[in-house]
């Protein structure tokens, strides 16, 4: 398992297409599993799968899309999804947390994967970077004992 107290940090780099959602998945499931960490890899892969389609539909160009997956020091996993694009992603507040669940159009195709995020986090926002944005979630550790 883990050590908290050291901070471990894994990158990966993704393709700017709609390939990059099961690969996103499928790399977060088997880096959780490999390291044995407490946390619910259905939520961490759901959460991912998110960001990264939300990373891939709302950005423009080619450049890959980044993956990092960090343990924080609470035990809990962050999990971000970089892209180019600097422009804030819809439905954050002003310090880039997910604003008020909206009930969402029962026959839209979308809108509910901030919903999501701000609902099976716990933490979730976004940041600017040198090169574009990050969209962030935290996952606390699930409870190993009994």
């Amino acid at each position: 398992m883990p050590d908290p107290s050291h901070a471990a940090t894994w990158r990966f780099a993704l393709p700017h297409t709609t390939a990059a959602v099961p690969l996103a998945r499928a790399l977060i499931r088997n880096t959780l599993a490999d390291i044995g960490a407490p946390v619910d890899g259905d939520t961490a892969e759901l959460l991912t799968a998110e960001l990264v389609a939300n990373a891939v539909r709302h950005t423009t160009g080619d450049e890959p899309i980044e993956l990092v997956v960090e343990l924080v020091p609470t035990g809990g996993w962050q999990v971000e999804v970089h892209d180019q694009d600097p422009n804030p992603p819809g439905g954050l507040d002003s310090l880039g947390r997910p604003e008020e669940p909206r009930r969402p159009d029962g026959l839209a195709e979308g809108g509910r994967g901030l919903l999501l995020i701000r609902t099976l986090s716990a933490d979730a926002g976004y940041r600017p970077t040198p090169y574009g944005k990050a969209v962030w979630f935290v996952l606390p550790p699930t409870d190993t004992e009994g």
